[in-house]
C-alpha cells in the first residue's frame, strides 16, 4: 500500500474522530476520503483486512478498554516464552540489544549506517540500520528525511552515515506485513538509552501483536511499579518505532494516548493490528 492510500485512510479516521456521535455511513467516510464508496471499501479492505464498519469497532474507546483486559494474560505468557507472543512463531520477532558503555561513549565512531525512506502501510518512513541491526525508524509527516537525518547525526555523531535507500530496502521490506506473510521471523534493533530505557524496550517488544497494556503494566513488568512517568519518558525516546512497539502501551482508561508519530497513527497501527489478531478475522 502507498503512502496516498495511508494518508486517505488517515483523513477517513480524523473525520471518524470528529463526527462519531453522528454515526456517519459509508458514503461520507468516503466522500471525506475522497472516493466513491466503492474504491473507498475496497481501499479500505486491502489495507485493514477488514471492512470499514467493522474497522470502526476496534476505534472506539469501550474496545480498547476491553483490549486492555484480555490483553493481561497474553502479556503473562509471552513474559514466560520469552517470545514475542505466545503460539507467534510466524511473526516479527525483534531482539533489542542496548550498547556498551564503550559503544555509546565513542558516538558510533567507527560505524557506518546507511539510511533511507521508504513506504509502509502507515505511510512513509525513515529507517537507519547497521552491520548489527536497525537503529532508528521513524515516520514522516510530510517534512520529508531531513529532520530525522539530523535527529540521526545527534545520536550518532561520529558515525558514518551513507544515504542509501537500496541498500535499506530489503531490511523494510521485512518490518511491515499481515501476519504470517513476513519473509524473515527476525530482526535486530540496536539502541542507545538509559539501562531503565532499554529494559522498557525490552519489555514492549514482549507485547504480542494485537493486544495493548498500560504504562502501568509495563513498569510493573520490569520490577519499577512507581515509575510510570519514566516509562513514559522511555516511550517518548524510543528511537526505533513500530519494531519497538510502543504504540501497544495506553492509558488504563482506554484512552489512546500521546504518539511520537502522531496520535491518529497510534489509532491506526492498534486497530490494524486488532484487526488482523482477531481469531474472528475474515
Amino acid at each position: 500500500m502507498g503512502t496516498d492510500d495511508y494518508a486517505r485512510v488517515e483523513k477517513a479516521i480524523r473525520y471518524l474522530e470528529r463526527n462519531f456521535r453522528n454515526r456517519p455511513n459509508l458514503e461520507a467516510i468516503a466522500r471525506e476520503a475522497g472516493l466513491s464508496m466503492y474504491h473507498f471499501h475496497r481501499l479500505f479492505t486491502r489495507w485493514a483486512g477488514i471492512s470499514p464498519k467493522r474497522f470502526l469497532q476496534y476505534l472506539a474507546a469501550e474496545y480498547a478498554r476491553g483490549l486492555l483486559r484480555e490483553s493481561a494474560s497474553l502479556l503473562d505468557a509471552a513474559h514466560e516464552t520469552g517470545l514475542s507472543g505466545p503460539g507467534r512463531l510466524h511473526d516479527l520477532i525483534v531482539n533489542v540489544h542496548g550498547v556498551t558503555p564503550g559503544e555509546l561513549k565513542n558516538e558510533g565512531e567507527g560505524l557506518t549506517i546507511r539510511y533511507g525512506v521508504h513506504e509502509g502501510p502507515f505511510g512513509d518512513f525513515f529507517l537507519a540500520v547497521t552491520s548489527k541491526g536497525v537503529c532508528a525508524l521513524w515516520f514522516l509527516s510530510g517534512d520529508g528525511a531531513g529532520k530525522a537525518t539530523e535527529e540521526l547525526r545527534k545520536s550518532w555523531r561520529r558515525a558514518k552515515l551513507v544515504e542509501d535507500p537500496k541498500g535499506t530496502k530489503a531490511v523494510a521490506g521485512r518490518i511491515f506485513g499481515p501476519p504470517g506473510r513476513r519473509s524473515a521471523p527476525k530482526l535486530n534493533v540496536i539502541v542507545k538509552g538509559t539501562n531503565f530505557q532499554v529494559k522498557v524496550w525490552e519489555a514492549l517488544v514482549r507485547i504480542p501483536p494485537g493486544s495493548v497494556v498500560s504504562y502501568e503494566a509495563v513498569a510493573a513488568r520490569i520490577g519499577a511499579p512507581r515509575a510510570v512517568r519514566a516509562v513514559g519518558s522511555a516511550l517518548a525516546r524510543n528511537p526505533v518505532s513500530f519494531l519497538v512497539p510502543c504504540h501497544r502501551v495506553i492509558r488504563k482508561t482506554g484512552a489512546i494516548g500521546n504518539y511520537g508519530g502522531g496520535t491518529v497513527r497510534k489509532k491506526a497501527m492498534i486497530a490494524w493490528e486488532a484487526a488482523w489478531y482477531d481469531p474472528n478475522h475474515e
